[in-house]
């Protein structure tokens, strides 16, 4: 893994998110309020603007400066989650630079920050479950389809979507499926570190 092919990784995220804003708020429209879309639309621009405009040299700069860049500009719960999942894998960048170290790295910020267990219909089933595979190296697309699959059948217990109670069974999770672009984008532009 090198820093050409993170730059890589999260351009294609941000191109899977231009490309579904209207899908992740038309989700986020049945158990929250409907601007997920919008709001991560909104963070990728500004990743890369600030990507483009300090260059940084090493991957646990690049994270930091998309930690800064997702906690400014996504409204809402997700900018400080996606925002504490970068910045932990940017620490963690200065240690390890193994995939399933990296990611279970962030999927630890995501838990500090949000205080969520697993089956909670959060972003940590798939951070969880991405990290997981690594570990096994049995990261697939499946894995993460999965994953995603699987928010749909849970019940919200945090944030917003856990107003709607019983109510929010039957829908996907927006943080999950947005996170889900994240890790197809990574499988894309990152199978040196797959196998």
């Amino acid at each position: 893994m090198n820093v050409q092919e993170v730059l890589n990784w999260l351009n294609d995220f941000a191109t899977l998110i231009t490309d579904n804003k209207d899908y992740l708020s038309d989700l986020d429209t049945s158990i929250g309020d409907g601007d997920h879309g919008n709001n991560m639309l909104r963070g990728v621009i500004a990743m890369q603007q600030q990507l483009t405009e300090k260059q940084p040299t090493t991957i646990g700069d690049i994270f930091k400066v998309t930690a800064m860049a997702l906690m400014s500009n996504v409204g809402g719960a997700s900018g400080p989650l996606y925002g504490s999942a970068f910045m932990a894998m940017s620490k963690k960048a200065n240690e390890s630079e193994v995939l399933a170290d990296l990611i279970l790295a962030g999927a630890n910020g995501i838990q500090a920050r949000g205080k969520a267990e697993l089956n909670e219909k959060t972003m940590i089933d798939i951070w969880f479950a991405v990290a997981n595979a690594l570990q096994v190296k049995q990261l697939t697309q499946r894995v993460i389809d999965d994953a995603i699959a699987a928010t749909k059948n849970l019940q919200a217990t945090k944030g917003r979507a856990s107003y709607l109670g019983e109510r929010s069974i039957g829908h996907l999770d927006p943080g999950t499926v947005s996170s889900g672009y994240l890790f197809t984008a990574m499988m894309n532009n990152l199978q040196g570190e797959l196998a």
